[in-house]
């Protein structure tokens, strides 16, 4: 059964801030951001709908390997880069390589929802 979300302003404030950035931000981030407009807002509030809208698929939760959970607006498929320098988090333009998916259902005989796919280096800014 799909549960409809009822309306938050507060919810509704996150997911116009995590659109209006391309920084991929941390909750903390966006508590720090959401606090200026909600100032009774909590850190567990801002969690909790990160939480509920990531699940939903309306944003996304990255994991990009360095403790923090990292949250994206841009939910159609697409690939990241990490710098290994500065932390920051790039979307990378270009088209998905979907053959990928029946690859692999080949090689484990199983059948696959989707990928993501990190790459890790140095930006331009830090070279």
């Amino acid at each position: 059964m799909n549960k409809i979300l009822k309306h938050s302003r507060q919810r509704e404030a996150l997911v116009k801030l995590l659109n209006s950035v391309t920084s991929h931000p941390s909750a903390e981030w966006l508590y720090t951001e959401l606090k200026k407009e909600f100032p009774n807002i909590s850190l567990a509030t801002v969690y909790r709908n990160l939480n509920l809208l990531s699940q939903k698929g309306s944003i996304l939760k990255l994991d990009v390997g360095t403790g923090t959970e990292h949250y994206d607006g841009d939910t159609k498929m697409h690939y990241h880069f990490v710098c290994t320098k500065c932390g920051a988090i790039i979307d990378i333009n270009m088209p998905c390589i979907d053959y990928i998916n029946s690859k692999v259902e080949d090689i484990l005989n199983a059948k696959v929802s989707g990928h993501s796919l990190i790459f890790y280096g140095i930006c331009k800014n830090c070279l």
